[in-house]
């Protein structure tokens, strides 16, 4: 049996494909919320406008990479910039696209 490293077989054909894909770039996002505005609350918006989410203050942020959920996490601070924490992994089987 081969050594796995992150899923995979460190010899043999995968391997080597997926050596060929990790230097590919992909969109990570993480959406903290979402709502459904008419156009007239749309036009209204200013600069101090407050928009209400549909998720709690202390619930996990959904993590996409391109469009696909991946997993769920929380936010940290990395110095002087925002990160996210992963938490929980979604299963490739249970993935579903956005």
């Amino acid at each position: 049996m081969n050594d796995m490293t992150g899923g995979f077989p460190v010899d043999g054909p995968v391997a080597a494909n997926f050596r060929l894909l990790q230097d590919v770039d992909v969109k990570l996002t993480v959406e903290i919320g979402s709502t459904s505005l008419t156009l007239r609350e749309l036009l209204a918006l200013g600069e101090a406008s407050v928009i209400e989410l549909d998720r709690h203050a202390n619930e996990l942020l959904d993590v996409f990479v391109n469009g696909t959920l991946i997993g769920r996490g929380e936010v940290v601070t990395v110095g002087e910039r925002f990160g996210v924490r992963m938490t929980e992994l979604i299963s490739p089987d249970k993935r579903a696209i956005r």
